[in-house]
């Protein structure tokens, strides 16, 4: 009902509504749900009744993986924090010997035993390992709750030390890239044609047909304003199309081939076809009784956000980006050419982008893989960090990636590279508060000035300041 919470995930069998999906997506604006629209447990139903058919069990809701990973994440260890408890391991029973010898080895030589055990008990009190124990931790678990509040599952402190290293990124094509889905990009009628009267009779043939395209072209009408006709002995012919009889006329649609053995092409629009493949575009023809009407180009569209996400990404210091996919060489070099990446490796099997990351990883050390967690799935375990579009959609990305970006969208990737590098800035900072504050206080032994209030402030103070220092990663948005 509306303002109700989803509690399971599933798939909309009757109603339509807006779902504000922020917990798990980071979406800012509500999403229209629809039949067959998928939705997630823990998201907020806004304004129509919906019938939802459960489709996992409650452990396997995209809500319970997030809360599993994030205990996961909070519990796995990176490098620094390794560093630091290896540290702590020599460094503890060192300052404990210390208190120890500066407490008992001067009354031997005439000192007062109270004043001693006084400076020994405050060496210890100055020399306890809290700050150095929590500089980095505090950092980690506050970074990846940043994140998770955006809409980004890091899956580790390994995982963001790893991101803010990284010199190189290989990006797949198709819905990272891209949309991941066809539209239609261009319609180009003949001479002397109504244009949205003719869109209307093909989106009504294309209205019976199964194939991929027909709905891009049905969608692009609609949009368009076209009005749907009346549809008559419709006829699919495997390899070549399809056609109808609308209003009075046969309308023949499909490859650009089938259709110049109906009616004779223009020139010029051949030309404009050839054009249109270059950029990487599928393009079909429309004839009607015989006569030639209209060319139609459909592709996957560049998201809008990719070029300047890429960048944005050399910006911050990444020296390579890659494109693999498995599509054909004119389309990926068409999307290279319109989003900016210049290394292009096209027609790759899943075996092939595995090959090329081992490859990347050796020339460049660190490599991220970003795509979307399925047929990637060998290329996002191999790189260094495998980074999934969105999460919340496929199973596949959050088992094999490190870090996901639930919205599905591309502009979560400079922030969280910008997250990481200053995490370890904040890192580097927090060790050299906690070490230096000790080591200045250490060094009042010598001249007696050392007190347990000193000691006390020095312990406790390098342990807020990092806590505090920690905390400026909360402040790092989108």
């Amino acid at each position: 009902k509306p303002g109700q919470k989803i509690a399971m995930d599933g798939l909309v069998v009757s109603g339509k509504s807006t779902v504000n999906q922020a917990a798990i997506t980071g979406e800012s604006v509500p999403v229209m749900k629809e039949l067959d629209d998928e939705v997630f447990a823990g998201t907020l139903n806004e304004e129509g009744a919906l019938e939802i058919k459960v489709t996992k069990l409650v452990h396997d809701t995209t809500i319970a993986k997030i809360i599993h990973l994030v205990e996961d994440a909070q519990a796995e260890k990176a490098p620094s924090q390794k560093f630091v408890d290896k540290f702590a391991k020599y460094y503890t029973p060192i300052i404990i010997l210390i208190a120890f010898l500066v407490a008992i080895v001067p009354p031997f030589f005439g000192g007062e035993w109270h004043q001693w055990i006084y400076q020994g008990l405050a060496v210890l009190v100055v020399g306890c390992p809290c700050a150095l124990v929590v500089s980095t931790p505090v950092a980690i678990v506050t970074a990846i709750g940043n994140a998770a509040r955006k809409g980004v599952l890091i899956k580790g402190g390994v995982h963001l030390e790893e991101m803010g290293r990284l010199d190189a990124i290989a990006f797949d094509k198709t819905g990272t890239l891209t949309k991941g889905y066809p539209e239609v990009t261009d319609f180009v009628a003949a001479a002397s044609v109504d244009t949205l009267a003719l869109l209307g009779k093909i989106a009504a043939v294309e209205s019976m047909s199964q194939h991929p395209l027909a709905k891009a072209i049905v969608q692009y009408a609609k949009a368009e304003g076209a009005q749907p006709a009346e549809v008559e002995n419709f006829q699919s012919v495997t390899g070549k199309g399809a056609y109808a009889d609308v209003s009075g006329e046969t309308i023949h649609i499909g490859s650009l081939q089938w259709i110049s053995e109906l009616a004779e092409v223009p020139q010029d629009l051949l030309e404009r076809a050839r054009t249109l493949q270059t950029e990487g575009k599928s393009v079909m023809a429309c004839a009607a009784s015989g006569s030639f009407r209209a060319l139609i180009a459909v592709a996957d569209p560049v998201r809008q956000e990719s070029q300047n996400v890429l960048e944005r990404l050399k910006s911050v210091g990444i020296r390579h980006t890659v494109m693999l996919t498995g599509d054909h060489e004119t389309t990926a070099q068409a999307i290279a050419q319109a989003v900016g990446v210049t290394d292009v490796r096209a027609s790759l099997m899943p075996e092939d982008k595995l090959t090329a990351i081992k490859e990347l990883k050796s020339r460049y050390g660190r490599v991220a893989m970003v795509g979307d967690g399925i047929n990637d799935a060998p290329a996002l375990a191999a790189s260094s960090i495998g980074i999934a579009m969105g999460g919340a959609g496929t199973d596949a990305a959050l088992e094999t990636a490190d870090i996901a970006l639930m919205a599905d969208d591309l502009n979560q990737l400079p922030y969280t590279m910008k997250l990481s590098r200053k995490t370890l800035q904040i890192i580097k900072e927090n060790i050299m508060f906690a070490l230096g504050l000790k080591i200045v206080a250490l060094l009042l032994i010598i001249p007696g000035w050392l007190t347990l209030w000193i000691a006390i402030f020095a312990d406790m103070g390098a342990t807020l300041l990092v806590v505090l220092n920690s905390l400026r990663l909360m402040r790092i948005q989108k």
